[in-house]
């Protein structure tokens, strides 16, 4: 009954002088005397009640931790604050916790001793041992990269990553070496300009989100070392270093030969050369003020960002260009630069662009005509054209059948052959489209007159699969993933991203049933495969573990025998237990 008529939480002391009030029909005074007020305060309490400023309940949300808390974190806080007390680092308290059984990753770590006032760890100028037994040496002598000693590597070793061996007759079959001496990427006395690329490849191939965490995953893996042809993978300061050595002229040559190989393989169309366009800005996560604003749509605003540009191959949906190297004034023409490069590498202009409207401007548009360049794009509906959209009757329109699958392949179609634009030198073929899923008519405009409608109503259709296929590459191989000085430089890292899902699509033509899956699987499924690898004198032999999608690996069409020019020409070969 107390704690009805004497409560002492102050929101429920509140809320029964309210109830009292109002309820019980109580003076100002009789309320006040109730529940220890005086009359003023009961009165102001009232005021602010009845203007809605008064909130007594805290408001409904999903169960769980309120939004921004951190449980492991609040859980842990006593404990990092005692460890670091003692001079341990984040690196050595984050092993500590995880062995006394509350794993706490080292950001967390670190963010919990900013929050306590802890400044960095500063070491002495000679190397010490670190004082955690769960991590000797970790913080002072993390190993020196080296070239790979077969004279020296172990006869038999066992690794987390062998799957990740499972690319390298894709690498082979693109000649890779050859592709980074076209290039011209530059090289160390110790790590070759290859093994650079291949490090950096193997943090895509393994789903390391940073380059920073080469230190924590895969410096100690005997199979990522290997795959680079390297003894130890550099550390996050020198490959963070050789990114920012290499240049644009650098990834434009490495993707003009890759290209020129992935046609030869089938993993592009030379033929047809129709390409789909399309931005992708990737966020900064910082205040960098160097650094232009883009919209960023997984944010819904406009935001610090790099924006990059990717090009997909319409017959195969395999990415062949991609491009960090832009800025506004420049992005609007980034089409004419794909013109370019599709020219240099294989001697014509693409034969047809398919972009949003936004990819580039009107004129740029006249100067792809002018190159004899087809182009499929939208057309902002302005309130004009909307009025003329909407004056249009069931009549004006045609129903078109499309070779697809799904609710939307009827859509019904009204065209204008001849259509000026405001900025356009000369005229469009329009097409109004209702019926492929949007509420709103989709407009196209196009400079071929000969292709039929319904051809080009697909066409833009499958134009919408680069939105997918840049989803599936920001989930698998992490385009996205800046810090907040941006480490990584973004032209090699999306280059890098263009490789690593030429690799993927590759290895998929090997897998029976797996034409359609996403990186992502493939990653989880076979390339995270654990196993052993034994060396012999010419021969590397990968003996993979048992797992679930093992009989998928026994019917795969992999090379029996594959010679590795970074490994001496060794033989690779692989088992299956």
């Amino acid at each position: 009954m107390e704690w009805f008529t004497a409560p002492d939480q102050v929101n429920h002391r509140r809320y029964e002088a309210l109830r009292a009030f109002h309820v019980e029909a109580l003076t100002y005074v009789q309320a006040a005397e109730r529940f220890g007020y005086t009359r003023w305060a009961m009165v102001n309490l009232v005021r602010e009640y009845r203007a809605g400023k008064l909130e007594l309940f805290a408001p409904p949300r999903r169960p769980g931790p309120p939004p921004g808390a951190a449980p492991a974190k609040d859980r842990a806080r006593g404990r990092v604050v005692e460890l670091g007390r003692q001079g341990l680092s984040t690196y050595e308290i984050s092993a500590q916790l995880a062995m006394e059984g509350t794993p706490l990753n080292r950001t967390s770590v670190g963010e919990i001793l900013a929050e306590e006032g802890f400044g960095r760890l500063l070491r002495h100028p000679e190397p010490v041992a670190s004082t955690s037994p769960g991590t000797p040496g970790r913080d002072t002598q993390l190993p020196r990269a080296a070239r790979l000693d077969f004279a020296s590597w172990p006869a038999t070793v066992e690794t987390g990553k062998a799957g990740l061996l499972l690319l390298v007759p894709d690498l082979v079959a693109l000649d890779l070496p050859a592709l980074v001496t076209h290039a011209g990427y530059p090289g160390t006395r110790v790590v070759p300009a290859l093994s650079w690329l291949l490090s950096l490849l193997a943090l895509k191939l393994t789903r390391t989100r940073r380059v920073s965490h080469v230190d924590d995953l895969l410096l100690a893996d005997p199979a990522a070392s290997l795959f680079a042809g390297l003894a130890t993978l550099p550390k996050k300061s020198a490959l963070t270093d050789y990114s920012y050595r290499t240049s644009h002229d650098n990834q434009r040559s490495f993707l003009a030969a890759l290209d020129t190989k992935m046609i030869k393989g089938g993993l592009a169309t030379g033929d047809e050369a129709i390409f789909d366009l399309d931005f992708h800005a990737v966020m900064h996560w910082g205040a960098d003020p160097v650094l232009e604003k883009h919209y960023v749509p997984t944010r819904s605003q406009r935001a610090r960002s790099v924006l990059t540009f990717f090009a997909q191959d319409s017959g195969t949906h395999n990415l062949v260009y991609a491009n960090a190297d832009l800025t506004k004034a420049t992005q609007a023409r980034e089409v004419i630069a794909f013109c370019e490069h599709w020219k240099q590498l294989s001697g014509n202009d693409p034969r047809m662009l398919i972009m949003d409207q936004k990819v580039t401007t009107q004129p740029v548009l006249g100067e792809l005509d002018a190159r004899g360049v087809k182009f499929l794009t939208l057309r902002m509906r302005s309130p004009a054209l909307t009025k003329q959209i909407k004056a249009l009757t069931s009549k004006d329109f045609k129903t078109i059948t499309l070779d697809r699958s799904g609710r939307f392949n009827r859509p019904t179609v009204h065209e204008s052959a001849c259509v000026r634009l405001t900025s356009y030198p000369g005229t469009v073929r329009q097409l109004i489209v209702t019926g492929l899923g949007r509420e709103a008519p989709t407009v196209i405009i196009t400079n071929d007159h000969d292709l039929p409608t319904k051809a080009l109503i697909e066409h833009y259709a499958r134009r919408m699969t680069i939105e997918q296929r840049l989803a599936e590459i920001i989930q698998a191989f992490h385009a996205d993933a800046l810090s907040s000085t941006v480490n990584l430089n973004v032209d090699l890292d999306i280059m890098l991203c263009v490789l690593a899902q030429a690799l993927i699509a590759a290895f998929r033509t090997r897998l029976p049933g797996y034409a359609g899956v996403t990186p992502d699987v493939l990653q989880r499924r076979f390339l995270e495969t654990p196993g052993q690898i034994t060396t012999t004198n010419n021969t590397i032999t990968v003996r993979l573990d048992r797992r679930a999608y093992a009989p998928v690996l026994r019917h795969a069409d992999l090379p029996p025998d594959t010679p590795v020019p970074w490994w001496g020409n060794r033989t690779l070969r692989y088992q299956f237990t």
